[in-house]
Parts: structure tokens; C-alpha cells; sequence
């Protein structure tokens, strides 16, 4: 027994000793493996990333492809329009303030501004009448600062490869960006029947007056495509009503949504002018813009043929409504009637008066004729009786 208890401790001894290596190697690679993760977190941290909120390569790919993997064999229909966002206008005010960073609270620009300066995202030329947002075309932020004089230095671990460039709040101009430019696409997806607007890219309008004041020149600072700016604008709550002062949306929502209000100032067209091109005159030009935005109002609507109960609702509502107009009219007539039988009274008492005038005229005048007659006879008579 002794022999064989003896055997048995010897082969779970050399088990141990063959699985022990084994596992002291799993323990250390785990134990770097997670001092890698910690100090490589340390790193980038230590470089003074992006303060704010953080998007994973998952939820910017997700932002970036919604809408974009639709196809124009999946298109039955498509339109580009050009908006410009007032910021005076009330439903966009949202994108001007706060004017300053409030309790983690940003507006559009300085979103935009901050992602720009830590290399988060790309900018794009703007050019007249043209928009190409293609690697040529992108703008080097540097030049982009340069060009429009706002004050910045480099940020720490700044490299050729990846600039990144420290903007204190005081020196982003958000003041001076009073509207912007929009790019809308209307499309009709012909996998869910459904009509849908897209914005496409943002570009901020710088507005600034000369060295001897005057009106404000537009300087349209550069093209933002919204696809990169969705991750962040999704994470950025905004209140967009006085009534309620808790941010229940995101800058997300607002633009997808359609929250704002914005003018019409260019439609893609063969010749590639604005609407002030092809209508100089401004009553023209209102009267195309509204032309335009109704017909994309009621694109959707004519493509569908009414139910048996709509068209039923349609006829209900057009029966009462001719009803209505038949009791106006009949009391149009009657008040009419009435108007006219108030009239033709008020004639008739007038002529009576003078009817009986004639007529007392007449009799006085037959009255003073008889008397005459008779004081005529009366004389005659006496002149007779004298001379007898």
C-alpha cells in the first residue's frame, strides 16, 4: 500500500512540475499584456488628447456609413440643394449658443474648431460654385489658421505627420461665424419607399467688417463633410426651446431631424448658378425659392395613389365643403333678397308722399278752380239784378 500511495504522490509531482512552465508563461504574457494596454492608455494620455468625448473606430464607421452604402441603381429620385443658416433666426440659434464652453455645453463652431486643431477630422477647400472632397483638396489646418488670423501654437507632441495645434477659447472666433452654408440632398430610396434629406457638409461663414468698419464681408471659411462630424455631434446635447430648458436632443438629431430653418440660395444645375444668377431680380428670385421648396414638399405625396378610404375622405370633405359654399350662397341670396326688398320698400315710401302731394296739389288746384268758377257766376248774376 505504502508503494503504491508513494507512486501515486510521484505521478501527480511530475504532473505538476510538466504543467507548471506552462502556466508561469500564460500568467507573465498576461500580466504584459495588460501592463502594454496600460501604459500604452498612459501614453495617449500623457500626449493631451482631445478633451471631450471619445469615438470609437466602430461608432465612426457606423455614422460613416449611414446613408452612404445606397446605390444610384437604389435611387428613383435626387436633388442637391444649398441652404444658408441665419443665426439671428430663432429655430438656429442653437448652433451659436452658448457662446462660451458652459458646463461642457460647446456650440457648433468650437466642435468644429476642436476637432480640426487635435487632427480629429479633415477640411475641404471651398470653392465657388464646386465642391470636391476628395485628398487633393483637403486644407492643412495650419494654413487654415493662418488665413483667417486666428492666434494658436502647437500642442504638445505635434509631428509633421500628425499636427495638432492648442486654440485658447478666447482666440476661436465664434462671434464672427453668424450663418452657414449647407448641403442638403433629397432622394427617394426605392429599397424602403421612403422620402429622406441628408446633409452632406457644413461649411462655417466668417462675418467680418474692415479696418474702417461698415457692412460685414461673408468669408465662407471651408467645407466639413457631415459624415466625419455625426460621432461627435451625437454625443453634444442642445435645448432648442425656451419652454424647456433641458437639452433633450443632440446636434445630431437637429440636423437630421431638420430642426433648422435656412434660405434656398443655389439647386445643382447644368449651367452651375446661384438662384441671384439666374434671377437677378429679388421678387423673382422668392418666387423660385418658394417654387422650389414647395415642390420638394409635395414630391412625396404625389407619388402615392389614395386608398379607397382616403379617396372616400377626400370626397366627404369636398361634399361639406360644397355644402358650405351652397349655405353661403344662400344666405348671400337671401341677404340679398332681404337687401333688396329693404330697398324697394324704402322707394316705395318715398314715391307715396309724393303722390299724395301731387294729389293734393291737384284737388287744391280743382278746389280753387271751382271757387273761382263760382265767385264768377255770382257776379255776373248781380250785375244782372242791378241792371234791372
Amino acid at each position: 500500500m505504502k508503494t503504491i500511495y508513494r507512486t501515486a504522490i510521484c505521478a501527480f509531482a511530475l504532473a505538476a512540475l510538466a504543467q507548471g512552465p506552462e502556466v508561469v508563461a500564460q500568467d507573465q504574457s498576461t500580466s504584459t499584456a495588460v501592463q502594454r494596454r496600460t501604459s500604452g492608455s498612459r501614453t495617449r494620455h500623457g500626449q493631451g488628447e482631445a478633451y471631450g468625448p471619445q469615438v470609437t473606430q466602430r461608432q465612426q464607421a457606423f455614422y460613416e456609413d449611414a446613408g452612404e452604402n445606397i446605390t444610384d441603381a437604389d435611387r428613383q429620385w435626387m436633388r442637391i440643394i444649398y441652404r444658408q443658416l441665419d443665426l439671428d433666426k430663432d429655430k438656429n440659434a442653437p448652433l451659436y449658443f452658448p457662446e462660451e464652453n458652459i458646463d461642457g455645453q460647446e456650440n457648433l463652431f468650437r466642435i468644429i474648431m476642436r476637432l480640426l486643431a487635435n487632427n480629429q477630422i479633415h477640411a475641404y477647400e471651398y470653392l465657388d460654385g464646386r465642391e470636391i472632397f476628395t485628398e487633393q483638396y483637403q486644407v492643412k489646418v495650419r494654413d487654415l489658421l493662418d488665413r483667417f488670423h486666428i492666434i494658436y501654437t502647437d500642442a504638445k507632441g505635434s509631428t509633421d505627420r500628425n499636427p495638432r495645434f492648442t486654440i485658447q477659447e478666447a482666440d476661436v472666433p465664434t462671434n464672427e461665424v453668424l450663418s452657414y452654408y449647407i448641403i442638403e440632398r433629397w432622394e427617394f430610396d426605392t429599397r424602403n419607399n421612403r422620402m429622406r434629406t441628408i446633409v452632406e457638409a457644413i461649411c462655417p461663414v466668417l462675418h467680418r467688417s474692415g479696418d474702417f468698419g461698415g457692412e460685414a464681408v461673408k468669408y465662407p471659411m471651408f467645407w466639413i463633410k457631415f459624415a466625419d462630424l455625426r460621432p461627435w455631434l451625437a454625443q453634444q446635447h442642445i435645448f432648442t426651446s425656451d419652454d424647456n430648458n433641458l437639452p433633450t436632443c443632440t446636434y445630431d438629431d437637429y440636423f437630421t431631424l431638420n430642426m433648422y430653418e435656412g434660405e434656398i440660395y443655389k439647386t445643382r444645375n447644368l449651367k452651375n448658378k446661384s438662384l441671384m444668377q439666374l434671377y437677378p431680380d429679388p421678387e423673382e428670385m422668392t418666387k423660385a425659392q418658394d417654387s422650389i421648396q414647395r415642390r420638394l414638399d409635395s414630391f412625396e405625396a404625389k407619388l402615392w395613389v389614395p386608398d379607397r378610404e382616403e379617396i372616400i375622405a377626400q370626397k366627404g370633405s369636398g361634399k361639406s365643403k360644397k355644402g358650405n359654399a351652397e349655405t353661403v350662397a344662400a344666405d348671400n341670396t337671401e341677404a340679398a333678397n332681404g337687401a333688396e326688398a329693404v330697398s324697394n320698400a324704402e322707394e316705395k315710401q318715398e314715391k307715396q308722399p309724393k303722390r299724395s302731394t301731387k294729389r293734393s296739389s291737384k284737388r287744391s288746384k280743382s278746389s280753387s278752380v271751382k271757387e273761382s268758377k263760382v265767385s264768377k257766376s255770382a257776379s255776373a248774376t248781380r250785375s244782372v239784378r242791378r241792371r234791372k
